[in-house]
């Protein structure tokens, strides 16, 4: 059973909890991380959420979000879970937005989270776990922020935070 590290204000780890219990209406603040995975040709990897996930279903995100387990270092549970969702490699992980919280609400489910951002590149072709992924597409970063814009609400709340913020920091991979 996957387990998620619950941390407090600032960002130490404080206890763990499986993963089915974490996400609910009182969700606990706990670690997770974000990732943008671009091709070699610079253009994002975006994910459709599933139908029945958790949280936030059928929602387009960014290529890959998670939670590391208790000891585990970032960059290798963001591999384990873009290999996982994605059956992809991962490589060049680099942070963007280190710093990164955020609380947010759908249906009645919270997501409560220190969230590291990160920027990287992933091999191979994009095989989805249909229980993780319902669709994906490739998009350079200019279509990718003109769909989020005129999508709305179809899009992550912290995809859409992110994606800003990653603007603001100069950070926008090149094509």
């Amino acid at each position: 059973m996957e387990l998620i590290v619950l941390v407090d204000d600032e960002g130490r780890a404080i206890g763990e909890m499986p993963k089915p219990l974490v996400h609910h209406g009182e969700t606990p603040l706990h670690r997770a991380f974000s990732a943008y995975l671009f091709d070699e040709a610079g253009r994002l990897l975006i994910t459709r959420r599933a139908d029945d996930k958790a949280t936030f279903p059928g929602m387009w995100t960014n290529t890959v979000c998670g939670h590391p387990g208790p000891g585990e270092d970032d960059a290798d549970a963001i591999a384990r879970r873009a290999e996982f969702e994605l059956g992809l490699g991962v490589a060049d992980v680099r942070p963007a937005l280190p710093g990164y919280r955020y609380r947010a609400e759908f249906r009645g489910v919270v997501e409560n989270e220190i969230c590291p951002v990160y920027l990287g590149r992933f091999t191979g072709s994009p095989a989805p776990d249909p229980t993780e992924v319902g669709e994906w597409a490739l998009l350079d970063w200019a279509a990718f922020r003109e769909r989020q814009e005129s999508e709305g609400d179809a899009w992550s709340p912290w995809c859409r935070e992110q994606a800003r913020l990653i603007e603001e920091a100069g950070l926008v991979p090149s094509s």
